[in-house]
């Protein structure tokens, strides 16, 4: 069980088909109103599921309080090798939890066909879910147990890398990226089938973990509208 906190992570939860067993709200008419002007597709599910409860328990239940109001509880879905139709983003060892959920929201928004790891963070910690706003159910998102279980071509994004302009990405493609103190593991280089690098300007060091993935998401994307 995962704690959804927040209207927005409850929200996505819902849409993406997550067993959601309860929401719990603080006010139930400031939570119907936020379903009316931000998921006027979910006010019947909010109406049926909003448990009233005091801040007391609220805070007692969920382990902290959220300015919404709202939180809820949901079944972590299992990994599976499902099929994709889209790259799939391999983090290498990431240390940063609010990024790790960034960058479950970027892929998700994307399309991307889900988020995967290496190293010990839980994809599924509460604070990589809180960085995600619950967007973890409308991707798969697991982490894995060694290279593996990596298969298609990886691509891997490295400031030493050729240019990614006029690159086209596979659908099927693995896009690797490293951590963001110590870049990709020797590993994950040697199983790259092609190291590239993002367009950046001289002088600039790097970019953001999440918005790499961004970029990189958005060439394939690109790509795959112009075909």
């Amino acid at each position: 069980m995962v704690v959804l906190e927040g209207f927005h992570a409850v929200k996505h939860a819902l849409r993406f088909g997550a067993e959601v067993r309860s929401v719990l709200v603080l006010d139930r008419d400031a939570a119907l109103g936020f379903a009316r002007t931000h998921a006027p597709d979910l006010v019947g599910e909010f109406e049926r599921r909003a448990e009233v409860v005091g801040a007391g328990e609220f805070v007692e239940r969920v382990g902290r309080s959220h300015p919404t109001g709202v939180a809820g509880f949901a079944e972590r879905p299992a990994g599976g090798g499902e099929a994709r139709r889209a790259p799939l983003v391999l983090l290498d060892n990431p240390r940063n939890l609010g990024n790790f959920g960034a960058v479950i929201r970027v892929a998700a928004g994307l399309g991307a066909g889900g988020v995967v790891s290496l190293g010990d963070v839980d994809p599924w910690h509460p604070n990589v879910l809180r960085g995600s706003a619950g967007l973890h159910f409308a991707l798969p998102v697991r982490r894995l147990a060694g290279l593996d279980e990596v298969t298609g071509r990886v691509v891997a994004f490295d400031a030493g890398g050729v240019g990614l302009r006029g690159l086209e990405i596979p659908d099927d493609a693995v896009l690797a990226f490293g951590s963001e103190r110590h870049g990709l593991s020797d590993a994950v280089r040697a199983r790259a089938d092609l190291v590239v690098s993002l367009p950046m300007r001289p002088k600039v060091s790097s970019y953001n973990l999440t918005t790499s993935v961004a970029m990189a998401l958005y060439h394939w994307e690109l790509f795959r509208q112009a075909s």
